[in-house]
């Protein structure tokens, strides 16, 4: 046995520090990129001008020389951490395993640099050989920077993975590396198309953009913002299912470092972008995106560490007779109950009625059939994981007790992995068969709901539902968008009239089961504040409601049918409303939720026959 504990917190300490040197030499690489001076060695490696020391008669020969020599450095810091880690570590040691990994991925990564030199896939190449090897490049950095990290974290104390049973959390991050490696090939992408075609402003670099005559690099950049905005939803959807499912200080404490960091790289992104992305800049941006790219993976090791209490294998509640354990019996009609599909019909109809409205008409069978799919999918996945999060509240209300979550006729590890495929198919889909936006709002919809609503308000706020019901006016927006591939203003006011509606319609639901709200805690508003409140807050919102669904009428967007229609729906909806305040019993409250349901689908469905008609 070797002696593990010899030098393991000098160890530690040399590893980490390692680890931030090759991080400034891949920030210095962005700088010789940024500069073009990646031949400045000439078509020579790993000489320098057929020398080992050049001439050092060009500033681009200096840039990239310093490179070599700094890389170089960092080989040999991986040689010796290498040796003493086999020294020190036995071979089940996960740091052993940390660093045999690190030295392959250093060799690997030194090869693919000699490469675009001898390819001469530097400096002003434009061709196609050079994008696809500069993102598998980055994508090599990334996998060194990680090898790097574990290592260090593993010689530090840190537990060793446990990849076994760690169902939907496991999917879940395995998604998201595949996601950070999409987002870091096409930043790839656009560093390169910012260093060969830059233009002397954001507005001009626009036109550039949109231009269908321009070259690919150059129209391929556009879509880098849309890919980091998609990625950034699912890390903050990722991190708040994963740190509630693995409940530790470790996994919370780089969760919340995870999602700052995320947030402060899409600043540094937008500066950089509106910067008209000087050197100085792309470096930050680079060296920012590795920093939250090893936030990621500490986060994803202490999560899959063993030790950490998985949620979703505990029980819910005292098993009744009437429970299945162990998720047995399920059937595809369990699986649909998972999807809440009673719940989805009226989402759906909103997001399709946003495709015949944006398309004024039929839009095709194409994007009918893709957001009927992708629109169903997505918010099925959304209610799939709330059934898991809220199972331990669901198993005491009347009126969610035979979820099949509650019951165990569906393990909430399943469910959880149901919903995850879910959620890639619609964005798969939505991206494949209508456009990258349409698949980043379906996305935020779904986030908005699990994170900020179930997550975050429902059981801390009773105004859970005005912020947190946000999430059912996502779907008309992505009808819209399907169409557009933009967000016009009639599709915002799409989008506020839902957003009103919603507390109109939950608020008069509320008040119909608020003993099952109380009896598990959840602050609804009829529980905090009472009856009497709640019905004067539900006719400030129909009043709202109204307002909101004539505004579509000063855009000269839509005609009389429309005009007519709005008119009819919001004297009911008013009246409705009224007669709950005058009269606020359950009668009267369950009178104005179904008709809520109905006012919603009709109001959408006379813009889309009105659009069909006049436009």
């Amino acid at each position: 046995m070797k002696n593990a504990n010899a030098q393991p917190s000098a160890f530690a300490r040399y590893a980490w520090g390692l680890l931030l040197f090759t991080l400034g030499v891949i920030v210095w690489g962005a700088y010789v990129r940024a500069t073009g001076s990646g031949d400045g060695c000439g078509q020579h490696w790993p000489t320098c001008q057929g020398a080992l020391i050049p001439e050092p008669t060009q500033l681009k020969t200096i840039i990239e020389f310093s490179h070599r020599i700094t890389s170089g450095l960092a080989l040999l810091g991986v040689l010796a951490l290498y040796a003493w880690g086999r020294r020190i570590f036995p071979k089940d040691h996960p740091a052993y395993f940390g660093v045999t990994l690190t030295l392959w991925v250093m060799i690997v990564e030194t090869l693919a640099g000699g490469g675009l030199v001898l390819f001469q896939l530097v400096a002003y190449n434009d061709s196609v050989a050079r994008v696809v090897i500069m993102a598998v490049h980055l994508l090599i950095t990334l996998t060194l920077l990680a090898s790097l990290t574990l290592a260090a974290y593993w010689a530090s104390g840190g537990a060793p993975l446990r990849l076994k049973n760690q169902g939907a959390v496991g999917w879940a991050i395995g998604i998201a590396v595949l996601a950070f490696f999409v987002l870091a090939a096409s930043g790839a992408v656009t560093a390169l198309a910012d260093t060969l075609f830059r233009a002397p402003s954001f507005w001009e670099g626009v036109k550039m953009d949109l231009s269908p005559t321009a070259h690919f690099l150059i129209r391929l950049r556009v879509l880098h913002p849309l890919i980091a905005t998609s990625v950034g939803i699912y890390m903050l959807l990722m991190t708040g299912v994963v740190s509630r499912l693995r409940p530790s200080a470790r996994v919370k404490r780089y969760g919340v470092a995870l999602v700052a960091l995320f947030a402060a790289q899409i600043a540094i992104g937008l500066w950089n972008m509106f910067s008209n992305t000087p050197e100085s800049l792309q470096m930050l941006h680079l060296f920012s995106a590795d920093v939250v790219w090893i936030a990621f993976v500490l986060f994803a090791v202490s999560a899959l560490s063993s030790g950490v209490q998985a949620v979703e294998h505990a029980p819910a509640h005292q098993p009744s007779p009437q429970t299945h354990e162990g998720g047995g019996g399920a059937t595809l009609k369990h699986y649909v109950a998972l999807t809440k599909p009673r719940i989805i019909s009226l989402l759906l109809f909103t997001a399709l009625a946003g495709l015949f409205i944006a398309a004024g008409g039929w839009p095709g069978w194409k994007l009918f059939l893709v957001v009927l799919l992708g629109g169903y999918a997505s918010a099925g996945a959304a209610n799939a994981i709330n059934m898991v999060i809220d199972r331990d509240i669901d198993a005491r209300m009347e009126r969610t007790r035979n979820r099949p979550t509650v019951q165990n006729r569906i393990s909430s590890a399943d469910a959880l992995k149901f919903a995850f495929v879910l959620s890639a198919f619609a964005f798969v889909i939505l991206w494949w068969g209508a456009n990258l936006l349409a698949a980043t709002l379906s996305l935020a919809g779904l986030m908005h709901y699990v994170l900020i609503y179930t997550l975050y308000l429902k059981r801390r706020s009773w105004s859970n539902i005005v912020i947190g019901g946000a999430a059912g006016a996502f779907p008309p927006l992505v009808g819209w968008a399907a169409v557009t591939g933009n967000l016009h203003l009639l599709a915002w006011y799409l989008f506020a009239i839902v957003f009103f509606w919603t507390p109109v319609h939950f608020w008069a639901l509320a008040l119909l089961i608020k003993d099952d709200y109380a009896r598990v805690g959840v602050p609804m508003l009829p529980v905090v504040l009472g009856d009497r409140i709640t019905v004067i807050q539900i006719a400030l919102y129909a009043v709202l409601t109204a307002v909101i669904s004539v505004m579509p009428l000063t855009l000269g967007q839509v005609g009389w049918i429309y005009a007519v229609s709005a008119g009819l729906l919001n004297l009911v909806l008013l009246a409705q409303s009224l007669m709950l305040y005058l009269r606020p019993e359950r009668p009267q409250a369950r009178r104005l939720f179904f008709y809520s349901m109905s006012y919603l689908a009709l109001l959408f469905l006379a813009m889309a026959v009105d659009r069909s008609v006049h436009f």
